[in-house]
């Protein structure tokens, strides 16, 4: 489940990474993961005070038709927690709303992927190092804590948390170079990741107003939507082999 849980995470750090000159990508995506894993070891340690963060601290006084098991279709009872992953929704919401808007503008000056190599390169390093850094620590405490939430409502045995934790983040750490190469190589798997953080982003909102989406509705259609993606761009490669092929032929 901390897997799982890491690849929204992993998919941001993907993206902000690659906005940045090739010879600080590397360094921005460990430092991003080495960050996860220190919030996370140090929120584990503060188990009695995250789960304090669950109580409600502010209350609005209206909520949403009752469901069919007598449960609100919304509320506005808000606890620490809810109020942390509004904001982070709302940041993601914005962030890939704002790449989304980078990628389909015509305008090579702002285009992420528009114009040749050099005004593409600079299209991506138009964010800080820095800037990127503090990005990538501000949803890193959001899906930390909705990270060790979850660890803590599976189990009461601190070292099982731990060594989920750690074991997450070691995958993270392998799978984010390749992630994020591969993200770079195919720009319509760009808009696909952003699609997902978009996603991500009203769930996050939803959630932190009462309405709980199953998570595993959420991975299936990022799966199914990923498999799409992956047929597409075998079609496509097979498609310019064969034209290739056509050309020496000629």
């Amino acid at each position: 489940m901390e897997i799982v849980l890491g690849i929204d995470n992993l998919i941001f750090i993907s993206i902000l990474s690659n906005k940045l000159p090739p010879e600080q990508r590397q360094k921005a995506r460990r430092t991003g993961i080495a960050l996860a894993l220190i919030m996370r070891l140090g929120l584990l340690t503060t188990i009695a005070w995250l789960v304090g963060l669950t109580a409600p601290v502010i209350d609005l006084g209206f909520q949403g038709a009752p469901g069919p098991h007598g449960e609100p279709s919304f509320e506005t009872q808000f606890s620490w927690r809810d109020l942390i992953l509004i904001a982070g929704g709302l940041f993601l919401v914005w962030k890939a709303t704002k790449e989304i808007h980078h990628n389909v503008d015509p305008s090579p000056a702002q285009s992420v992927f528009g114009g040749d190599e050099a005004k593409g390169v600079a299209g991506k390093a138009a964010l800080s190092f820095g800037a990127a850094i503090v990005q990538i620590l501000l949803l890193d405490l959001v899906f930390s804590i909705d990270s060790i939430l979850t660890a803590v409502g599976m189990t009461d045995h601190l070292p099982i948390m731990v060594v989920a934790v750690i074991s997450a983040v070691v995958v993270m750490l392998v799978a984010a170079d390749p992630l994020a190469n591969f993200i770079n190589q195919n720009p319509t798997v760009v808009m696909l990741a952003l699609g997902f953080l978009l996603m991500i982003g009203v769930v996050l909102i939803a959630d932190g107003f009462g309405v709980h989406v199953p998570k595993g509705y959420i991975y299936v259609a990022m799966a199914f939507s990923a498999g799409v993606e992956a047929l597409n761009i075998w079609a496509r490669k097979r498609r310019e082999r064969a034209e290739a092929l056509a050309a020496e032929g000629g």
